[in-house]
């Protein structure tokens, strides 16, 4: 039997979501169908991907989706209707907002087959992100099989065993990717202010980056293990490394998640 999908939201995460199901043939474009408020992405969506394109969310609901996937903003929850509560009957509720807790997901779907919270991330969009989930209640097995085969459309998925488990993993990779972000802007800004052009700054930097991680990804060793083998005595890397240790660079992005993991227990409450 065929199922059907559904997505409130039709933003970034949601299209790369919807772009993996397609590409894996796990859902054929007639079984999926979105709406969005009204900034245009649901209809861009539909464009790109052949996928329906619903007016609201009673409309969306209309077509019995077996999985309800929100997408949306985490505030955006405070504004769907209460009529909802009775559309979603039996209705597989998979959650990618950030912040938001498994029981105040149970307080708008009471009537859910059952509520997953999901952390996935933004290199989802090329397959290769890493996605925690947990369930609200423990599932019969078809719908661990098909929350995990949606996941790991993006990438790796890992169950996690309890919901703060998915605020420590916001901060890690959630919110991981633009930490990596930034500290290419910094290797980029470094070489321009040791002498290289923009071009090379910008080359070098990013190809360092993305070179490191397809060697961390092959190799057999740990990073720790990597960092080593680059680092000679007294040589050009020890040099950096004392100096970003000299600094506490381990501290800062300790601290740094320490920041994303507090924001999103704070949504949680909020």
């Amino acid at each position: 039997m065929t199922n059907r999908i559904a997505f409130v939201g039709a933003g970034k995460m949601v299209s790369a979501i919807v772009k993996s199901l397609l590409n894996s043939n796990l859902f054929n474009k007639e079984d999926i169908s979105c709406c969005s408020a009204n900034d245009g992405t649901s209809d861009t969506l539909s464009e790109s991907t052949g996928i329906q394109k619903k007016e609201d969310i009673f409309d969306l609901l209309s077509s019995n989706p077996d999985v309800l996937v929100l997408g949306c903003k985490p505030q955006q929850i405070n504004e769907l209707p209460n009529e909802i509560r009775q559309l979603t009957d039996r209705t597989l509720i998979l959650s990618i907002m950030a912040g938001i807790p498994l029981s105040r997901l149970s307080e708008s779907f009471p009537k859910a087959r059952n509520i997953v919270r999901s952390m996935p991330n933004t290199p989802g969009q090329i397959g290769s992100g890493i996605s925690a989930f947990l369930f609200s209640q423990k599932p019969k097995d078809d719908d661990r099989r098909l929350i995990e085969s949606i996941l790991e459309s993006l990438g790796v998925v890992k169950e996690v065993s309890e919901e703060l488990d998915i605020d420590r993993v916001t901060a890690i990779s959630g919110s991981g990717p633009a930490y990596i972000f930034e500290f290419t802007c910094a290797l980029q800004q470094a070489g321009k202010e040791i002498g290289l052009s923009d071009e090379y700054s910008n080359e070098f930097a990013k190809q360092t980056v993305i070179g490191a991680a397809k060697l961390m990804e092959q190799s057999s060793f740990n990073p720790e293990e990597l960092r080593n083998q680059v680092t000679s005595p007294n040589g050009t890397t020890q040099a950096a490394l004392e100096s970003l240790s000299a600094n506490q660079f381990r501290k800062i992005i300790s601290e740094a998640a320490r920041a994303a993991k507090s924001r999103s227990i704070e949504l949680s409450n909020a």
